[in-house]
């Protein structure tokens, strides 16, 4: 009963559902920001890795969340994380992925391996991990 009230309204109505999907995506949400979250177990050591390793800057912090920026890029830290190997998909463009992943490493990350030329080329990716676990990427352009 319900959808045959609806399907005739939609016919009665001066908008079909080809005009109707339309305006869906014309109008679009309004997006205010957009941020990265991960999980710590440590916040504070999570935190001071981003700050040390990438010049981020703390923008908002509570007793759950830290939103550090970097680049312009929002990464949110909550706690409560494991502290396990965790893959994020977060990649940092950087100059010289080999002097990127040696800087990780002396913020308390680690880097499995190093980075390896490819095709003649400088290496231009390295599998990192930051100080709690959560897998990153340095690429470099190509």
């Amino acid at each position: 009963m319900f959808r045959a009230a609806m399907r005739r309204s939609l016919q009665e109505s001066d908008m079909s559902v080809a005009s109707t999907r339309f305006l869906v995506t014309k109008i679009a949400m309004h997006v205010e920001k957009l941020k990265y979250t991960i999980w710590a177990a440590d916040t504070e050591r999570a935190t001071h890795f981003y700050q040390t390793c990438f010049g981020g800057t703390v923008v908002r912090q509570n007793p759950h969340i830290t939103e550090i920026e970097v680049a312009g890029s929002l990464i949110a830290i909550h706690g409560g994380g494991e502290g396990k190997r965790t893959w994020t998909g977060l990649t940092f463009q950087v100059a010289d992925v080999v002097v990127g992943a040696t800087e990780i490493v002396a913020a308390g990350g680690m880097c499995e391996r190093e980075p390896q030329p490819e095709d003649g080329e400088a290496p231009h990716l390295a599998m990192c991990e930051d100080s709690d676990g959560n897998q990153i990427m340095l690429s470099r352009a190509r």
